[in-house]
């Protein structure tokens, strides 16, 4: 089997889902670091749609992060990611689209945000979307267990992880963090940030502090 090969960005959220994938699973691989903004050609041809994270693995070209990491899943089936029964594995898969559809889209409104009304609507939807994980996703799901689904980890828990390691710095340049109330969502992040894959590959806060910090514009904090 021939080496896989993944094409990644350090600061990009979707391509951190999939390093976490690879460190669980302990799957060798060659790295290429790309610049978004300069991309090589042999990325343009392994990505079509121009982003990260990108495969190549066994003559497959395979992109878009969610569909990347199913693929991994069923060629490197161990340890399992993933439930085996259909309902269960059905679920993980509904949680893994509201990452996509409901968690990013307000995390990025709130930290693009540039009005101080624009900010307060993105405030609220971010906050929205935590009470409904921990009212909806947590407290019903993971029973007695740390992780999304239960005792062991899945993909549902590395869909969601790349935006909670950069809420602080979110809270630093929009003074939000994740209310005291919500402490199964607190448990959950403290047993991702224990584990040994998150922390082979965490940044630390500065690091996102400083690529964030282009998107906070001086109107957002006007008076």
């Amino acid at each position: 089997m021939t080496k896989l090969r993944l094409y990644s960005a350090k600061a990009c959220p979707f391509a951190h889902r999939t390093r976490l994938v690879l460190q669980e699973k302990a799957i060798d691989f060659e790295l290429t670091e790309v610049d978004l903004q300069n991309k090589p050609p042999a990325f343009v041809g392994a990505s079509l749609y121009g982003k990260v994270p990108a495969i190549e693995h066994e003559g497959h070209r395979i992109w878009e992060s969610a569909i990347v990491n199913e693929y991994l899943e069923e060629v490197f089936p161990e340890p399992a990611l993933l439930p085996r029964e259909p309902g269960r594995r059905a679920l993980a898969r509904i949680w893994i689209d509201y990452a996509n559809t409901r968690l990013v889209p307000a995390f990025a409104q709130l930290l693009r945000a540039e009005t101080p009304e624009q900010e307060e609507e993105g405030r609220k939807a971010l906050g929205d979307v935590l009470a409904f994980i921990e009212r909806e996703g947590l407290a019903r799901s993971s029973d007695s267990g740390p992780y999304w689904l239960g005792a062991e980890v899945s993909l549902v828990d590395l869909a969601f992880y790349p935006w909670f390691e950069r809420l602080p710095a979110v809270g630093r340049l929009r003074g939000f963090s994740i209310p005291a109330e919500h402490t199964r969502l607190l448990a959950w992040l403290d047993a991702l940030q224990a584990r040994d894959a998150v922390r082979a590959i965490q940044n630390p806060v500065d690091f996102y502090v400083e690529r964030f910090a282009k998107f906070v514009k001086p109107a957002a904090t006007a008076a």
